[in-house]
């Protein structure tokens, strides 16, 4: 009797220092797991650039390297990365022509500043969904044209643009296939999100032929076959989606009212709202992610700029700590914060009070204070603010909050996901393996080659830790107020300057 070939999907994370590969099983396991870091470039202050050979190498090697490991050969592959970053190369060649301008990069903040002195932020987040920022793909890829193309004398005929999915998707078919998703579209800013396609009015008011762009496709779909040369077989691209919406759909969070947070050094919230598109506003964006299908749905997203880093500023920068895992013990450590309120706005402070001037605020010390008050208040911090930008979510656009899900590195701290779930209201089930991201980019791959029959039949294979709201009087909700006091203190701080 023959045996049965096990099955599997190769995911691609590229990231924005290291390129990850999991393969992983039909049954859920990871068989093969890689990485290779690349370096950053800064070549004046506020500009981030990466090369993007290093991308396609160590993406490439990463993959080989999870395959090895494996020792068996996938049947499909998904492809997940870094959202905004943009880059343009020679068709004729595939080589870059100029460097990857990365999500980080400020370069272009003038000319956002321009956009919004013109009055176009209402029409930007009309159509895109999105605000004026650098942050975003248009104005780096108008930049590059500008700046690099032109004083070469390429013609725009030759060239072709894209962010990081539609490069690895072009350097793996060899050129026969240039494709982005809905998701990574949708954080171009040049995007209609209600028509799934690029906006004529955007590619002409930023100077973009059409013709450079990629292909908008569903994000479980057809992205062309990968040439054996690269990973030793020819493999279908199956799936390919934006990191935070990868990292959504990996959480199963696949319905209107399901949401998910990555704690890492920032925290980046996305909530999923269905197939209307919700209001939006007071900074939040609203965004494509994907159904349980892969098809398109909206989503509204946010980010907190410090929620991790504020324990790693209170370990490296004032000692407080030796270690981050020190946090926990410390946070149980005593009943309360007595009083004190950190508001970690080390590099300003986003949705919802977006103020870029604010600094980190700490109110509230007496004689008492001890170092572990300190430190729960940091851990503390990272759980109002998720609860602000939620509740400004649900504000502005009626969607509900049924189920927070949760990845990154602080959510190994069981006392702050409790304290989470208290100050919400709401279950948070935290996963048991976090790889998340690139978990999203194999199961839209697998559901698509039927390595999974459905998105369902992907997610049993996960395991969740539940952590319910306590019931009865609740201390952590009831600390809402002065979290709220302590960041309007830091906001008055930053723009009272007359003093």
């Amino acid at each position: 009797m023959a045996s049965i070939r096990p099955r599997a999907v190769l995911a691609l994370d590229q990231g924005t220092t290291s390129s990850r590969a999991l393969v992983v099983g039909a049954d859920g396991r990871i068989l093969g797991r890689a990485q290779a870091e690349f370096p950053q470039h800064f070549p004046r202050p506020g500009w981030v650039e990466h090369d993007p050979e290093d991308l396609w190498r160590t993406t490439r090697d990463a993959a080989r390297a999870a395959i090895a490991q494996a020792g068996m050969m996938p049947e499909a592959i998904g492809i997940t990365n870094q959202r905004e970053t943009v880059m343009l190369w020679d068709r004729r060649t595939g080589a870059p022509v100029g460097p990857a301008i990365v999500w980080q990069d400020r370069r272009t903040a003038p000319r956002c500043a321009e956009l919004r002195a013109a009055g176009e932020a209402e029409t930007l987040y009309r159509i895109t969904g999105l605000v004026p920022d650098p942050y975003f793909s248009a104005t780096k890829l108008e930049w590059l044209l500008r700046e690099v193309a032109r004083p070469r004398g390429i013609a725009l005929t030759d060239l072709a643009a894209g962010t990081v999915d539609s490069w690895l998707i072009w350097r793996l078919t060899d050129g026969a296939v240039h494709a982005t998703d809905h998701t990574n579209a949708s954080r171009t800013m040049l995007c209609d999100i209600a028509a799934r396609e690029w906006s004529a009015p955007l590619l002409e008011r930023f100077g973009i032929p059409r013709e450079l762009l990629p292909e908008i496709r569903p994000s479980a779909g057809t992205f062309g076959v990968a040439a054996a040369e690269h990973l030793g077989a020819a493999l279908p691209i199956l799936g390919v989606a934006g990191d935070q919406q990868a990292a959504l759909w990996g959480q199963g969070c696949w319905r209107s009212g399901e949401g998910k947070n990555t704690y890492g050094t920032g925290a980046f919230l996305l909530l999923n709202t269905g197939r209307a598109r919700p209001a939006g506003g007071r900074g939040i964006l609203t965004t494509l992610a994907c159904d349980a299908e892969g098809a398109p749905v909206y989503a509204l997203e946010s980010s907190i700029f410090v929620a991790g880093a504020a324990v790693q500023w209170l370990r490296d920068g004032l000692g407080l700590l030796d270690a981050a895992r020190e946090s926990e013990a410390m946070a149980r450590a005593v009943p309360s914060t007595d009083g004190v309120y950190f508001v970690p706005a080390l590099t300003g402070l986003g949705a919802p009070a977006w103020e870029p001037e604010a600094r980190g605020t700490i109110v509230g010390l007496t004689r008492g204070t001890q170092r572990a008050h300190l430190v729960r208040a940091a851990l503390e911090a990272m759980a109002y603010g998720t609860a602000d930008v939620l509740e400004t979510m649900r504000s502005v656009s009626g969607a509900s909050l049924d189920l927070l899900r949760v990845d990154g590195g602080a959510t190994f701290n069981d006392w702050l996901m409790q304290f989470q779930a208290d100050v919400l209201g709401v279950p948070v089930e935290r996963p048991d393996e976090i790889e998340t991201t690139a978990l999203g980019a194999a199961g839209l791959a697998g559901i698509a080659a039927g390595v999974w029959p459905d998105a369902a039949a992907f997610l049993a294979a996960r395991r969740y830790q539940r952590f319910a709201p306590t019931g009865g009087e609740n201390p952590a909700r009831a600390g809402l107020g002065g979290w709220r006091r302590a960041v309007r203190a830091t906001v008055s701080w930053a723009r009272d300057r007359d003093g």
